[in-house]
C-alpha cells in the first residue's frame, strides 16, 4: 500500500514540476511583459507568438524543447494577456521588439549562457528587429517562421528561415518569393527550409508537417 502511495506521490510531483513558471519583467519603454518558462538549463529559447496567438499557443512546442534540454520562455506581446507597453505606447507603436529584448535580457540575467529566439509571422518580424538592435552575442540563433525582417542584411548570428511552400497572404500573394529574397540578403550563416503545404507559421504545427517543422527547429538549435 505504501508502495502505491509513493508511486502516486511521484506521479503528482512530476506533473506539478511540468507546470510552467510564470514571470514578468520590465521593458526599456517602461512596459511589462508576462511570460511562461518551461524546463531548465543554460541554453535558452524565447518563443515569440504570431499576431493571432498568445504565449499559451506555444505550450506543445515549449514542452518538447524543454524535454530536449532547453530552458524555454514563451512571452505575451504587449496588448496580449497581462503584458503592456509603457505610458506612451499605442496600437500603432512598433515597440514589440522591446518585448523580445526584455525577455532575452531576463534569460541572460537569470543564468542563460545562450539565448535563441523563434518568432512566428508577426512575432518573427519583432524578433528580427530585436536581433538587429541586440548587443553582440545576446541572440545566438534566430528562427523566422514564415516571417519577414525589416533589415535582413543586418541580421546577426545563425539564422533559419522556414515556411510552407504554398503559404499565401490574405490577398493570395505567395510569401515564399519575398522570404527567399530576404534570405538571400541575409549574411551567413543561414538556412532556408521549405516545407510542403500551405499552412501559415504556427498553424503548421497543426498539420501533418508539424512533426517535420519541430524536427528542423530542434536540429537547428542543437547543432554545434
Amino acid at each position: 500500500m505504501r508502495y502505491f502511495a509513493a508511486m502516486f506521490l511521484a506521479v503528482v510531483t512530476l506533473a506539478a514540476s511540468a507546470e510552467p513558471q510564470h514571470v514578468s519583467f520590465p521593458t526599456q519603454d517602461d512596459g511589462v511583459v508576462h511570460a511562461d518558462i518551461y524546463g531548465k538549463g543554460d541554453r535558452a529559447v524565447l518563443l515569440a507568438h504570431g499576431g493571432r496567438f498568445t504565449k499559451e499557443s506555444w505550450t506543445g512546442q515549449a514542452e518538447t524543447l524543454a524535454e530536449a534540454g532547453f530552458r524555454v520562455m514563451a512571452i505575451d506581446f504587449r496588448g496580449r494577456g497581462q503584458s503592456h507597453g509603457g505610458a506612451g505606447d499605442s496600437p500603432n507603436n512598433s515597440g514589440f521588439h522591446f518585448d523580445v529584448l526584455a525577455g532575452v535580457h531576463y534569460l541572460h540575467e537569470t543564468g542563460a549562457g545562450t539565448v535563441s529566439v523563434i518568432g512566428a509571422s508577426f512575432g518573427g518580424w519583432a524578433a528580427a528587429r530585436a536581433a538587429v538592435e541586440a548587443g553582440p552575442g545576446e541572440i545566438d540563433r534566430l528562427v523566422l517562421l514564415a516571417a519577414t525582417a525589416d533589415e535582413p542584411e543586418r541580421l546577426p548570428g545563425r539564422k533559419l528561415f522556414i515556411l510552407a511552400r504554398d503559404d499565401v497572404r490574405g490577398e493570395g500573394v505567395p510569401r515564399l518569393p519575398a522570404i527567399r529574397a530576404q534570405y538571400e540578403q541575409a549574411p551567413e550563416p543561414k538556412e532556408l527550409v521549405i516545407l510542403d503545404g500551405s499552412a501559415h507559421a504556427q498553424f503548421i504545427f497543426e498539420t501533418e508537417q508539424g512533426e517535420q517543422l519541430m524536427s528542423e527547429i530542434l536540429r537547428f538549435l542543437s547543432a554545434p
